[in-house]
């Protein structure tokens, strides 16, 4: 979508900035009937379109900048002065680049998911015991990606393999925008490289599942006690030896939805009850999201990176030090870097190519 397109929508926020200044100077918090949660869902609006203005300002600034570099730098002679003002007008196309990407991820509303927590599940798929220990390498990278963003991760669940890898891992983010870009990663990740278990020197394919789900609030997703079923029993590690002598671990079913968590992680039967409520409000919230955004994808002409959990999204290819997304056609050669947790560049690239997308489906 050509940037000269969105003008239409920056002349539109400017208005409605000032209709939430307005609503926000004139709330009456003494109301008897005063909406708090109003109040902050127009603060955060308020927030995005202030700063969407400011961005705006000062792209156009830097155009205006740009254009009178242009002017110098054809009139100029002196091979000094044209060094100097062709440096500058680099550095100008990169800030005027920067700052039509910011825009294009704030000119949207935000998705009501963007601001929550998230539960991320990582399971080995096909490929065996590769497959486990690539379960392990995302783990690892998602956990450096998360202390690179300041986000607070607790494992819900670690369950390792005979060789040092995972059968399963369940861990929560929380932070700023954490699902803004876990949201993502959800689908299958697939890997190429001559597996550590393998003495042949042949290349294998792995795959690995991760599932991102919106971390669900009570007040989101209320279960009653009626609807749900509570099984205890005894928790296990890798061969299925027990760890525990006593019966700690936990299993929840959602008798309407089938959905059913286990959590075995603490030795506390108690909290690891608390864990598993956690893990199956925010697969009932997920499902009850999936099936409306179904019935909405309906009305889309392209369904280009659904997210589905069956969808390959992205591969790691070893020998070629190559990370590619399939969904939004980026490929990269810093396969390395992205698994020490250096997934920030890719992501936002990700984001802005995402944000392209829905705004020339809103023009259409």
């Amino acid at each position: 979508m050509a940037f000269e397109n969105i003008e239409p929508y920056i002349r539109n926020a400017k208005k409605r900035l000032a209709e939430v200044e307005r609503e926000l100077s004139e709330f009456d918090f003494s109301a008897a009937d005063s909406d708090r949660g109003l109040y902050e869902r127009l603060n955060r609006e308020y927030q995005r379109l202030r700063q969407l203005d400011e961005l705006w300002s000062g792209l156009e600034s830097h155009r205006r900048e740009l254009a009178d570099n242009q002017e110098l730098l054809e009139a100029e002679a002196d091979a000094e002065m044209v060094a100097l003002i062709e440096g500058d007008i680099e550095s100008l196309h990169r800030q005027i680049t920067q700052a039509e990407r910011r825009i294009k991820t704030l000119i949207l509303p935000p998705d009501p998911n963007d601001q929550r927590n998230s539960i991320v599940e990582i399971r080995p798929a096909a490929g065996g015991d590769e497959a486990g220990l690539f379960a392990y390498d995302l783990f690892r990278m998602y956990s450096r990606f998360a202390e690179l963003r300041g986000w607070r991760l607790e494992t819900l669940e670690l369950i390792e393999n005979e060789v040092g890898g995972l059968k399963s891992a369940a861990f929560s983010l929380q932070g700023e925008q954490v699902h803004r870009y876990m949201g993502f990663e959800s689908g299958v990740h697939r890997v190429q490289r001559v597996p550590q278990t393998e003495s042949g020197g042949r290349i294998h394919t792995s795959t690995v599942t991760v599932a991102v789900l919106p971390e669900a609030q009570e007040v989101d997703v209320q279960l009653r006690g009626e609807d749900l079923r509570v099984d205890v029993f005894r928790s296990s590690g890798p061969g299925g030896q027990s760890v525990n002598t006593t019966d700690s671990a936990v299993r929840v079913t959602h008798l309407p939805s089938g959905i059913s968590v286990a959590s075995q992680k603490e030795k506390s039967q108690h909290r690891n009850k608390e864990i598993a409520m956690l893990l199956l409000r925010s697969r009932i919230l997920d499902r009850l999201q999936g099936e409306e955004a179904a019935k909405n994808a309906a009305q889309r002409r392209s369904q280009v990176g659904t997210g589905d959990r069956s969808e390959r999204i992205r591969t790691y290819n070893f020998p070629q030090s190559r990370v590619t997304d399939h969904r939004y056609g980026i490929t990269r050669h810093d396969l390395t870097q992205i698994l020490e947790g250096n997934l920030g560049e890719l992501l936002d690239e990700i984001i802005a190519i995402d944000v392209e997308r829905k705004l020339a489906e809103a023009v259409e």
